[in-house]
């Protein structure tokens, strides 16, 4: 490595292929990694995004940017610039293709007319994209056929090629709240704690929460409290491993108890130790109605 070389090289990805084949879903998909992305960008802004990340070092490590014939002239330019690029650049170029059928298909189902199509059909403006595409196909690095693919299954496609080992499969939050207030609109799960028996009833603890040890002892220690932690945390486990299969990216999973303040706060902050030693998890921890009384 030169001196003044930067020492840790962009991962830049241009995704590229035909209107209707799913590019928009990969850019999302992308986006729930990570990723930076940039839609419907000029090809000639490729160059100024990448010095732009570049100075950015480490805060934009990787970019993605969506290149496709809506950029209309501008596009044709694409197949110069790509390989200036790559030159000093961790660059891969991802196409998206489908059959004629398939995007004619898509197209009618959104009553969309083609870029492409002009006074023509929709046939027509697939047949003169993919014409027009043909030479960047051939220069793409992935080539993706989404066909037979549902939103859902090429999102899957998009996360085991291009997220990295450190990128979580589900962000989880685990919220605790009081029921008194409301349930949380946003809960994805929620589990209930007042079986368990209450510290605001025992005049030492009255004052406390669930973040003081003092609280957090006499909940956990309570029956009942380890056994639902234990099985909780593994029924948690396949219905996460099955979110992040689903691509379902944010998951929150409430505890509740009647003010938010001593058992759910005690109780999500263990549940939260426990679901972190589970692989594809980032959990993070809030409490709601902590403070609220």
């Amino acid at each position: 490595m030169t001196p003044g070389q930067p020492q840790h090289q962009q991962e830049v990805l241009i995704v590229t292929g035909m209107s209707g084949a799913g590019r928009s879903t990969v850019a999302n998909a992308l986006e729930d990694l990570g990723w930076y992305v940039v839609d419907n960008l000029p090809p000639q802004m490729l160059r100024p995004l990448v010095d732009l990340a570049e100075r950015a070092g480490s805060r934009l490590p990787r970019i993605a940017a969506v290149v496709d014939v809506r950029g209309r002239d501008f596009f044709s330019e694409l197949q110069e610039i790509v390989p200036a690029l790559r030159g000093g650049t961790h660059l891969r170029m991802i196409f998206l293709e489908a059959t004629d059928a398939a995007l004619v298909r898509r197209f009618e189902a959104v009553r969309r007319p083609h870029p492409l199509q002009g006074e023509g059909t929709i046939l027509d403006g697939i047949v003169a994209e993919r014409h027009r595409l043909s030479e960047i196909r051939e220069s793409s690095d992935v080539i993706i056929d989404t066909s037979d693919l549902n939103i859902h299954q090429l999102a899957t496609t998009t996360r085991e090629l291009f997220a990295g080992a450190e990128t979580p499969g589900v962000q989880v939050t685990v919220l605790s709240f009081g029921f008194k207030y409301g349930l949380p609109p946003d809960a994805d799960l929620v589990a209930d704690m007042r079986f368990l028996p209450n510290p605001f009833w025992v005049p030492e603890l009255r004052a406390l929460s669930g973040q003081d040890a003092e609280v957090s002892e006499y909940v956990l220690s309570q029956p009942g409290a380890s056994e639902f932690l234990e099985s909780y945390a593994q029924a948690l486990e396949p219905v996460l491993a099955g979110y992040q299969r689903e691509n379902k990216r944010h998951v929150t999973i409430a505890v509740g108890c009647t003010g938010g303040k001593h058992r759910s706060v005690a109780v999500a902050l263990e549940l939260a130790d426990r679901l972190r030693s589970q692989s594809g998890v980032a959990v993070h921890v809030r409490h709601r109605d902590l403070g609220r009384e």
